[in-house]
């Protein structure tokens, strides 16, 4: 038996719901493996604003620091997103918690599934086969550098900094991760005009001898946002900056057709976060049409961060089913949509009881508690 201890930060708007299905399905892991997750939920967002007038209490940051690993829903709200004025932000809870807990790597799959590639705005030809890896520096760059204006208010900088550690950590991070698939890393930087992404360039082509089986290639970053699109299949293994990774994985995200399929993993040198890359989409809240599947794959992530790897793999092949038999929310299956507690249990009860042949939409009905 294997006991962790998982904090849960369902956050805002969708937050919350999504979140359910994922402990839901962690409970159903939990239950057919013999395991015990300790899954207690805290404050984090325009919530814990609300709430305590801290985006990050003192409570929940200490929670994430003795946890074995983070779950984290979706943070923000109209009403600070909209009000320059505000002086405290959701968003300020998560920089917070990222640079807390040294995550400095997030890594984000983006992977095109076959039953669902009519709802990508891109062309099937183009788009089919995709199966790409995106590690995105998180702790350092332009998001963290020094940043203010001159007194006259009339000017502003950001300064943008990188250190050799830095890069190295994360590097080695994306080697590892391309050695174990098809062996390519490509690196997206601006190194004909940035003297940080010149930095990044030269380490990772110094590292690269310590990986002689994986092929490095270069893309400045203009170049690279046309090619994600074009042509999508020529990537295994992304590694850049924090700004570039931001807006690269982004735009990847439309590959799969829907923000709601994509996970994404924060990992830092002991605690690891998991969330959906989507945001806290507040108008849904409370409508059950939130699409819980880039959470719960979030949660197979946290599996395979807990060396179960058995687990995480049946979590995906019941993702997988409930792919393949159309139980979808609204956004993917709008002629006969199932709710987000309906998408949740179908996979949680599969997880439960996987040698069951017969499931499939034409006989399962799906309730608030049971399938039958």
């Amino acid at each position: 038996m294997v006991s962790k201890k998982i904090a849960v930060l369902p956050g805002d708007g969708i937050g919350p719901e999504v979140c359910r299905q994922a402990v839901k399905v962690l409970e159903a892991v939990a239950g057919r493996f013999g395991h015990r997750f300790d899954m207690q939920s805290y404050l984090m967002g325009a919530c814990a604003i609300d709430a305590t007038g801290n985006p990050l209490p003192d409570e929940t940051l200490d929670a994430c620091r003795a946890a074995d690993a983070v779950l984290l829903g979706a943070i923000g709200d109209p009403k600070y997103d909209h009000d320059p004025t505000a002086q405290v932000r959701p968003e300020q809870g998560l920089l917070r918690l990222r640079k807390s807990l040294g995550l400095f790597a997030n890594i984000r799959p983006v992977t095109a599934y076959s039953v669902l590639l009519e709802h990508s705005p891109l062309k099937r030809e183009r788009i089919e086969g995709t199966d790409l890896l995106i590690f995105r520096e998180l702790t350092g760059g332009i998001y963290f550098g020094d940043k203010g204006r001159t007194a006259d208010g009339d000017a502003a900088y950001d300064h943008c900094t990188y250190s050799r550690p830095e890069i190295e950590r994360i590097a080695h991070l994306a080697f590892r991760a391309a050695a174990g698939r098809r062996q390519k890393l490509t690196l997206v930087d601006k190194a004909n005009v940035l003297e940080t992404s010149r930095l990044w360039r030269e380490v990772v082509r110094e590292m690269a001898a310590e990986y002689p089986e994986v092929a490095v290639d270069y893309l400045f970053v203009d170049n690279a946002a046309m090619q994600v699109v074009l042509s999508p299949t020529q990537f295994d293994v992304i590694l850049t900056e924090n700004m570039f990774g931001d807006i690269i994985s982004d735009e990847a995200s439309v590959i799969a057709g829907s923000l709601g399929l994509l996970p994404s993993a924060s990992v830092g040198e002991r605690v690891a976060l998991f969330e959906p890359i989507h945001g806290s989409y507040p108008q849904a809240r409370g409508k059950g049409i939130a699409n819980p599947i880039a959470t719960i794959l979030s949660a197979a992530m946290l599996l395979e961060h807990l060396e179960l790897d058995t687990e995480a793999a049946l979590v995906r092949e019941a993702v997988d089913e409930a792919l393949n038999n159309g139980v979808l929310t609204k956004e993917l299956n709008p002629t006969a949509p199932y709710t987000t507690e309906e998408v949740g249990n179908y996979i949680a009860f599969w997880i439960t009881d996987s040698n069951e042949k017969q499931w499939n939409k034409n006989n399962v009905e799906i309730g608030l508690s049971t399938i039958i």
